[in-house]
């Protein structure tokens, strides 16, 4: 339909697809790390930064599954440079190994897609002790992001290429608890609801890319870091919902964006030149957009800060 095509300032649009927004980018040199990279638009992610000459490096929880998606884009792209490591977002343990044994092997990292996500499950607990959407949504990527921050900084720093960070957000982020988000309860059961601890989880994923934003700024680091919403898409991020997820599947191809659809403002982000310089914002079909007034509270994001290095 004709207003999914309507462009905006960028020259993309609501339809525009992943090799579309990256078409004649050389990313020949550089690193990226995607999480959950092993299904939805995480695979059409590293498949395009990989044809645009990315070292990719996926960071999957299910190996087997991470191995299967390497080979499907060596066949295509034979070329390509594609590394699977394990890494379960909902673990800290997982977490620190992973960004232990990245850094050991001395590559460099240009560019950090905080990608994987867990939506809509009923109440659990991680092995951490945390609400396991919060945990893998949220503190996980917090953590990695923590952990392979020097790196970034680094490779920036020597390579004189501007480091980017993605975090991937969504437009569930309007749709929280009435407090937004639960400081004093985050791992309750009492309240719990799986829709709004999605939307809390997103949230925190905007309040954690525009505080960092503004701490690499006061530094003076060549790195940015940026909130992107992939759009609605038929992924298997409503397997906890089967009723709901039966509905979506159903109706999604009329409505909804493919996984094509669904990378493209990530890889936007990652690779394209008009984004130099750009932190802070949220980027929806590949252009900046404005955010809810609750989304963008300093305050929030300072108090959703200290509340993060607290739990790691």
């Amino acid at each position: 339909m004709w207003w999914f095509s309507r462009k905006g300032p960028s020259g993309f649009s609501y339809s525009s697809t992943a090799e579309e927004v990256t078409e004649g980018i050389n990313g020949s040199g550089l690193t990226a790390i995607v999480t959950g990279a092993s299904s939805g638009i995480g695979v059409e992610t590293s498949r395009v930064l990989a044809l645009c000459g990315v070292h990719v490096i996926m960071g999957v929880r299910n190996m087997s599954a991470g191995n299967a998606v390497k080979e499907a884009i060596l066949n295509k792209i034979p070329a390509a440079k594609v590394d699977v490591m394990e890494l379960d977002l909902s673990s800290k343990a997982s977490v620190r190994k992973f960004a232990s044994d990245f850094n050991a092997a001395g590559l460099p990292l240009n560019i950090l897609i905080n990608n994987a996500g867990l939506g809509f499950a009923p109440f659990e607990l991680s092995q951490d002790g945390i609400e396991l959407i919060f945990a893998t949504n949220h503190i996980g990527h917090f953590l990695l992001t923590e952990l392979l921050l020097d790196n970034i900084k680094n490779t920036a720093h020597e390579s004189n290429i501007e480091g980017r960070i993605i975090n991937v957000a969504s437009d569930a982020y309007k749709f929280t608890y009435r407090e937004r988000i639960r400081f004093d309860k985050i791992s309750d059961k009492s309240g719990y609801n799986g829709f709004f601890s999605y939307g809390q989880s997103k949230l925190a994923n905007i309040l954690h890319a525009n505080h960092l934003s503004s701490i690499l700024k006061e530094q003076g680091t060549n790195v940015t870091i940026n909130s992107v919403h992939p759009g609605a898409i038929v992924t298997n991020i409503f397997r906890h919902t089967p009723i709901i997820g039966g509905v979506v599947t159903a109706l999604g191809k009329y409505v909804m964006k493919n996984v094509q659809q669904g990378a493209a403002t990530t890889c936007y982000v990652a690779l394209h030149p008009q984004v130099k310089g750009v932190t802070g914002k949220y980027f929806v079909d590949s252009n900046v957009a404005e955010l809810k007034s609750h989304a963008a509270d300093p305050e929030m994001a300072k108090k959703l800060w200290e509340l993060s290095l607290n739990m790691i």
